[in-house]
């Protein structure tokens, strides 16, 4: 089981709020969107969603949930 999002992690998430950030998942799949909320469990609402793989756009999402459970990484997309 992986350990427990800490409380000064999400704090600074806060600050991305309404930014475009870039969440990697699991599988290698990038989701790039403006982050519009996230919660304890790091679930993530993006808005203007778009899918990466190996680099490339490969879709556009929208709106769209990100379970916290598959997120490995978040960062200001560039």
């Amino acid at each position: 089981m992986s350990s427990p999002i800490t409380l000064p992690t999400l704090k600074m998430l806060a600050e991305y709020l309404d930014t475009f950030v870039l969440v990697k998942l699991r599988d290698g799949t990038g989701i790039k969107g403006k982050l519009k909320t996230y919660d304890q469990h790091l679930n993530i609402v993006l808005s203007d969603a778009e899918e990466y793989r190996g680099g490339e756009l490969t879709r556009r999402l929208g709106l769209t949930l990100v379970r916290g459970d598959s997120v490995v990484l978040i960062s200001p997309a560039a």
